[in-house]
């Protein structure tokens, strides 16, 4: 019997269900087929355009011991439907929300007894995504998901009759590498995420790397949005600096990635100690060594990186500006850091940008700061494409994320790792 069951049903069903119990029923269907009701948790990767969910995992310890062999990707269907967590006004756009059937590519057992769905997903595949952006706010959301799961033939159990599933209830969006990064609110409000090292009695204090989001990764404050989410769900780049090989070649790293109120270009010299504040706090609180603070930063990120080196020339042993914006986008205005400020920049600065960047252009931004700041290096690619697929121009940050550029033969996060301030 095939039972599609949506999360609202399941929520309406009583207490049991609202827990997420995995209860064998009582009753029995024609042919001894049990009922049984289990949770079931949204299994996610950060991927390098952004976070999708990669498969479902089903709770279903409790069902008796499951005959793996007997469990293929036509055993269950998986239908996936996203929406804004915020009104969309009448006129404006958001991707991605989507309604539609995800493939399962392969059912199997995993060693606690749980049943994993694994789910079709690529960069660029369309219905997997967590994120939608919307256009008039210019703005990353962290979108409603709710997930149906239909079960079409019964479950071999390798002792008992086989079974089926009649409720299936949604519990939580599980990502291991955003869910490394604990929640945490500074003193004047500003939201942010803290990566913390596994404690070793070999090491001293450790290094704190600041990784300063893009524009679309902000709070929309008009819709009092402003989540904490997007800044890791939305790219690899604070994500990137919390791998192990990046761990490795720090010796164990600080990760902060703190959330604007809005974006960082727009007010840039008010949150610039907002931002050091963060750091300071840090510093007094945890084992972070004050000589080796790195600031790295995406397109608005990118600007707040090269401002905050501006603002503090003493407190970074490095700066990692990423497609950073130096000129105001369209050329009105007067410059968000002048000629005179990118002069006097001391503090050691690698530059990277995509020549096909059609959102900040380059030569007018990263190479006009590359051609002004003293001593500075700058790797500028031609296109972003990894793992053979190309992505927008403007996303070079995924090359820093994944340790690419490189100067005479050393790569960039062991560059910033031999600096002291």
């Amino acid at each position: 019997m095939s039972t599609p069951v949506t999360r609202r049903t399941v929520l309406a069903g009583g207490a049991g269900a609202a827990l997420g119990l995995a209860l064998p029923g009582t009753a029995a269907h024609a042919g001894g087929h049990h009922e049984s009701s289990v949770s079931f948790t949204l299994d996610a990767r950060t991927l390098d355009g952004g976070e999708q969910v990669t498969s479902v995992t089903l709770d279903t310890r409790r069902l008796g011991s499951i005959d793996p062999a007997g469990l293929t990707p036509d055993t269950f269907s998986v239908h996936a439907k996203a929406t804004s967590p915020i009104p969309i006004a009448p006129g404006d756009l958001i991707f991605s929300e989507y309604d539609l059937d995800r493939t399962v590519t392969a059912a199997r057992l995993d060693r606690h007894g749980h049943i994993v769905l694994e789910l079709s997903h690529a960069e660029g595949q369309p219905g997997g995504g967590t994120l939608g952006y919307i256009v008039s706010r210019g703005r990353n959301v962290r979108l409603d998901l709710v997930y149906t799961i239909t079960q079409n033939t019964p479950i071999v159990r390798r002792h008992g009759s086989p079974l089926t599933i009649t409720r299936f209830v949604q519990g939580r969006l599980s990502n291991p590498e955003v869910d490394a990064f604990s929640h945490h609110v500074s003193g004047s409000g500003l939201k942010y995420r803290l990566y913390s090292p596994a404690r070793s009695p070999r090491h001293g204090r450790r290094p704190l790397i600041l990784w300063l989001h893009g524009g679309g990764e902000g709070a929309s404050l008009p819709d009092d949005y402003y989540d904490n989410e997007t800044t890791l769900r939305a790219n690899r780049g604070a994500l990137g600096f919390a791998t192990p090989e990046a761990q490795r070649i720090f010796s164990g790293a600080y990760v902060v990635a703190p959330q604007s109120t809005s974006y960082w270009m727009e007010d840039g010299p008010r949150f610039a100690p907002l931002i050091r504040e963060v750091v300071q706090d840090l510093v007094r609180r945890e084992r972070v060594d004050p000589d080796r603070i790195y600031v790295v930063g995406c397109s608005n990120g990118g600007y707040m990186s090269l401002e905050m080196t501006v603002a503090y020339p003493e407190l970074f042993a490095a700066s990692v500006p990423i497609c950073g914006i130096v000129e105001p986008l369209g050329g009105d205005g007067p410059p968000l850091i002048t000629d005179a400020e990118l002069a006097g920049i001391h503090t050691p600065t690698w530059l990277v940008t995509s020549r096909d960047d059609d959102t900040v252009p380059p030569e007018t931004n990263t190479v006009h700061a590359h051609d002004l700041i003293e001593g500075s290096l700058v790797t500028l690619y031609d296109k972003v494409v990894w793992n053979g697929y190309q992505f927008p121009g403007h996303w070079s940050w995924i090359y820093v994320a994944r340790n690419d550029p490189s100067y005479h033969g050393t790569h960039i996060w062991q560059w910033m790792a031999c600096r002291r301030r």
